[in-house]
């Protein structure tokens, strides 16, 4: 059975699906081991490790550069590469190529695109050449625009109705999932009963399929901002800063490094050493 029906039978025996992202081998190779069930490489990697503003200036160059350390620490996972703006707005070809990028390139299993004007021709073309597809409706970061503000989806009945219109046609399309984000419970749960495929929440409440957060921000590492969706299961800030000032202190008390982090030579070459550099 191949990764993709996998993640769809997760949906049948009713399974929740555990997500989350990765961006290099390090924290790659510490999700599989914990047994988590995707790695997302996301184009979320702009703004919390490359010092973007917003995810729109990621280039398709820097999703490979990730998705491959990622795959690089995680051979065993199930990989999905998101793809970056840039590798999709000039139209469905393009998605295609840089789709293809992904899968060779970086070994990914399947990759990710977010709603847009060309969404269902793309996703076409992309099952067409067999490559797996997951959707993300909702907020779409790349459709907000850099410095726009992120708004909740779905409140409006007749926004709601729209999601579900296009989980289906997405469904239809071929994708073997869906990611809502920010999209009101009732809202998801309705689009989750109606689609046979899983759906992946993200601030979409309890009764998506699975769910996905930024790591970084799961374990309290990123706090530019804090949306409400995100639960911070550890505050790595603190235990990060508090490392970091005991170094600078070890180091300037003279109490770091001392002999035991260090390296002695036997008396015989010490000595010899000694009458060497005299």
């Amino acid at each position: 059975m191949s990764i993709v029906r996998k993640f769809i039978q997760a949906k049948k025996n009713g399974q929740k699906l555990t997500l989350l992202t990765a961006y290099e081998a390090l924290t790659a190779a510490m999700l599989e081991a914990e047994g988590v069930d995707c790695l997302l490489v996301g184009d979320s990697v702009g703004m919390v490790l490359l010092g973007y503003s917003s995810t729109l200036p990621v280039t398709m160059d820097e999703m490979i550069h990730h998705a491959k350390a990622v795959r690089r620490g995680a051979p065993k996972s199930f990989v999905i590469g998101d793809l970056p703006l840039k590798g999709i707005e000039r139209g469905p070809r393009q998605a295609l190529q840089s789709s293809k990028r992904f899968m060779k390139e970086a070994k990914c299993d399947a990759v990710k695109i977010e709603w847009h004007p060309d969404a269902l021709k793309s996703v076409a073309l992309l099952v067409k050449n067999k490559i797996p597809v997951m959707a993300h409706i909702g907020l779409t970061p790349q459709n907000t625009g850099a410095g726009g503000k992120f708004k909740v989806q779905g409140q409006e009945a007749r926004r709601a109705a729209e999601l579900l219109k296009e989980a289906l046609l997405l469904e239809k399309a071929g994708v073997f999932a869906v990611l809502l984000e920010c999209v009101p419970i009732p809202v998801a749960r309705v689009i989750t009963g109606r689609l046979k495929i899983p759906t992946i929440g993200i601030g979409a409440g309890p009764y998506c399929d699975g769910q996905v957060l930024v790591f970084q921000d799961m374990i309290g590492l990123f706090k530019k901002f804090s949306p409400r969706f995100v639960k911070r299961f550890a505050d790595a800030d603190a235990l990060m800063r508090k490392a970091v000032r005991q170094y600078a202190a070890e180091v300037k008390g003279r109490i770091f490094p001392s002999s035991k982090e260090g390296f002695l030579m036997n008396e015989k070459e010490a000595d010899l050493f000694g009458r060497m550099v005299e």
